[in-house]
């Protein structure tokens, strides 16, 4: 019997013995075992072990058995964009929000305002006109801010209504923890007062000093006044926005394929001819007859209408941040890309010299600069043609590539025309 027919029947041994192990493979679950049922191999399974048995072994006559297996590739997961309600994704024209903006004084700081500027005029001004008349250089109080107070006026706002605001320092106050907010108008953007703010504060966070030690924790020069704002004017003409029983719908992006969708369940939910799109982000809605004296309720149903919206491939970069977001649709044609740094090194040390021995020489101390040149090795990596998010991030993650890293290997993709998609850099 010759050499390669011992491995063949070794092979078939091996096989053999691999089935008849089947028999006594159990499952333990809840302490208990159950054996699986024995399954008789297929013909196509029968056919692969033949193959197998009959496989040709080339190579030197060491004995060594080696097997290169096969990976089947993986189908690639389908794209799975969420239904959403029409109110998360649109709005309804005319309905929007108003800025307020105003100047306002903080007090009750502990020793953290500031020291000099529009606070200390603010305070100089308010106690004139409570009859106490004080030079602003007479001034030396670090327990007040100037502060910008700014809010967002609802629409259907009502008098009373309360409302959040955040103020922030424009002096030089270190924090504003513990500070209280004296009573401050709030303008629109026509001069006239919606709503006047006062009340205490909030930072989320904290600052302390101890000296030259410092701790702090959040932004303190920045804080929220949730609910010390009162609305004291309504917006003149705030009602609904119709026109002859129509009504615009606005997107919040823009988008051809969303705006189709979008009438296309409209239409379906109320009938044909309800809406129709008037461009990438204007759907027109005529009021159903049925609804003309309802049409609060016909905007909340159209507001519940679940839409899938489309979303195009970008990807998002923050350079400052190191934050990178990559969008789904976003596809890569086949790219190699090696990636190294080049880091360079400038050491400087310091070496006293002392003078030799019964010599008029002095002690003297000599800079030495050393330069070193360090490149890392850069692995050459395939991404293949429509690669997937999943693929990207695993071929980076494979290179050892950080955030810093990424932005730059994706600035070079596009550069090359090999990224499909917007690549957007804040």
């Amino acid at each position: 019997m010759t050499r390669r027919g011992s491995i063949q029947i070794v092979v078939l041994l091996v096989t053999m013995s691999s089935l008849v192990a089947g028999l006594s493979i159990g499952v333990q679950a809840d302490g208990q075992v159950v054996e699986a049922p024995l399954e008789l191999p297929s013909s196509e399974v029968t056919e692969d072990h033949r193959e197998i048995g009959e496989m040709e072994l080339k190579g030197e006559d060491t004995g060594d058995l080696v097997a290169i297996p096969t990976i089947p590739p993986v189908s690639e997961q389908p794209l799975v964009q969420p239904s959403v309600r029409l109110k998360d994704i649109a709005r309804f024209d005319g309905i929007r929000e108003n800025q307020l903006t105003g100047l306002g004084l903080v007090v009750g700081l502990d020793g953290t305002g500031d020291g000099k500027g529009a606070g200390v005029r603010m305070v100089a001004n308010m106690l004139t006109r409570f009859g106490v008349t004080v030079d602003p250089q007479d001034l030396r109080s670090r327990n007040i801010a100037a502060v910008m107070v700014t809010a967002n006026l609802p629409a259907f706002a009502r008098s009373g209504d309360r409302l959040d605001v955040t103020v922030s320092s424009i002096g030089d106050a270190k924090s504003l923890q513990g500070g209280f907010l004296l009573q401050t108008p709030l303008q629109g953007a026509d001069n006239q007062v919606y709503a006047v703010a006062q009340g205490p504060l909030s930072i989320g966070g904290f600052n302390v000093r101890s000296g030259r030690d410092q701790a702090q924790k959040n932004h303190p020069t920045i804080a929220r006044g949730p609910g010390i704002a009162i609305v004291e004017r309504e917006i003149p003409g705030d009602v609904l926005p119709t026109e002859d029983g129509r009504l615009t719908l606005v997107l919040h992006t823009a988008d051809f394929t969303t705006a189709s969708r979008t009438v296309r369940e409209i239409n379906r939910h109320f009938g044909p001819d309800t809406a129709e799109a008037q461009d990438s982000s204007s759907i027109l809605l005529n009021i159903p007859a049925a609804y003309r004296q309802d049409m609060i309720g016909f905007l909340a149903q159209v507001e519940e209408i679940q839409v899938t919206p489309d979303i195009a491939g970008r990807v998002v970069i923050n350079e400052r941040t190191g934050t990178i977001v990559i969008g789904q649709a976003v596809r890569i044609a086949s790219v190699a890309v090696a990636h190294g740094n080049l880091s360079v090194t400038i050491s400087a040390q310091h070496e006293v010299v002392q003078p030799p021995a019964f010599s008029a020489g002095e002690t003297v101390i000599k800079e030495t600069q050393t330069l070193t040149v360090e490149e890392e090795q850069g692995q050459l990596m395939l991404l293949p043609g429509a690669a997937t998010i999943g693929d990207l991030v695993n071929v980076l993650n494979a290179i050892g590539a950080t955030p810093r890293d990424i932005v730059a290997i994706l600035q070079a993709i596009k550069e090359s025309g090999a990224l499909y998609g917007e690549l957007e850099i804040i």
